[in-house]
Formats: C-alpha cells, sequence, structure tokens
C-alpha cells in the first residue's frame, strides 16, 4: 500500500505532461502570429519584390 502511494504522488509531482502542454500552446502562439503577420505584410512584400525585379 505505501508503495502504490508513494507512485501515487511521484505521478503527481511529474511536471514533464504540463511542460508538454506549455511547449504545445507556446508553438500554436507562434504559428497564429507567423500566419498574422504573412497575411498582413504579404501584400506589401509581393510589390515590393515586384518592383525590384521589373527594375533588375
Amino acid at each position: 500500500m505505501l508503495r502504490l502511494w508513494t507512485e501515487f504522488q511521484a505521478m503527481l509531482a511529474d511536471e514533464e505532461g504540463a511542460s508538454l502542454v506549455e511547449y504545445a500552446l507556446l508553438v500554436a502562439l507562434i504559428a497564429i502570429i507567423a500566419i498574422a503577420a504573412i497575411t498582413l505584410l504579404g501584400g506589401n512584400v509581393r510589390d515590393t519584390l515586384s518592383e525590384a525585379a521589373t527594375s533588375l
């Protein structure tokens, strides 16, 4: 019984799962920011590159 209790406490103290969730949320946030930046700045970058290609 004591062994089950100590294993249960060790499982509760394990923060590996929480770290995985935090990393997943961080990756999702970075992806959302990247998509928003590409959406907002995509037209300006396309126009600038088109002008540069035309001038060459």
